[in-house]
C-alpha cells in the first residue's frame, strides 16, 4: 500500500465539494430512475430503491475514483471494498426505508433523506478506507502537477 497522502485544508474542500457534486449527479440518476419505477410500475418501494442505488453507486464510483479522489488504486480492490460499504449500508437503508413506507412515509422524502445519509457516509468510508493511501497517484493527478508545477488542485 501507498503512504497516507496528507491534504491541505484547501485540497480537502475541494474534494468534499467534488465528491458532493459527483453524488447530485448520481443522485439525479438515482432519483430519475426511482421515479421511473414508482410512477411506471406497481412495484413495492424496495424494488423500486434497490435498482436506482445500484445505478447510482456505478456513476459515483467510476467519477469519484478518477476526479474527486484521483486513485490510481486497483479498481477491482477499490470496487470491492465499496461494494462492502453496501453491504452493510444497503440492508440497513431498504429497512429503514420499507419500515418508513409501510408507516405512510412519503416515499420521495425517505428517498432523499437516505440519499442524505448515503452521501455523508459514503464520502467518510471512501475518503478513510478505500482511497485513503492511494489518493492523488492517477494520470490525471501527475498531469496537473507537471501543468501546473505543484500539488495543489
Amino acid at each position: 500500500m501507498g503512504e497516507q497522502t496528507k491534504l491541505t485544508k484547501k485540497q480537502n474542500i475541494i474534494q468534499i465539494i467534488k465528491f458532493a457534486l459527483f453524488s447530485a449527479s448520481a443522485g439525479i440518476i438515482q432519483l430519475g430512475s426511482f421515479t421511473l419505477l414508482t410512477e411506471l410500475t406497481d412495484l413495492k418501494h424496495i424494488y423500486c430503491y434497490l435498482p436506482s442505488l445500484i445505478l447510482s453507486v456505478l456513476w459515483n464510483f467510476t467519477f469519484n475514483r478518477k476526479f474527486t479522489f484521483k486513485s490510481a488504486a486497483n479498481v477491482p480492490v477499490a470496487m470491492l471494498k465499496v461494494a462492502l460499504f453496501y453491504c452493510v449500508f444497503t440492508p440497513l437503508s431498504t429497512w429503514w426505508s420499507g419500515a418508513l413506507a409501510e408507516a405512510g412515509v412519503n416515499s420521495y422524502l425517505i428517498e432523499i433523506g437516505t440519499m442524505g445519509v448515503n452521501l455523508v457516509t459514503e464520502y467518510l468510508f471512501c475518503r478513510f478506507v478505500v482511497y485513503r493511501n492511494s489518493m492523488n497517484t492517477n494520470e490525471k493527478k501527475s498531469k496537473d502537477k507537471a501543468t501546473t508545477g505543484n500539488t495543489e488542485n
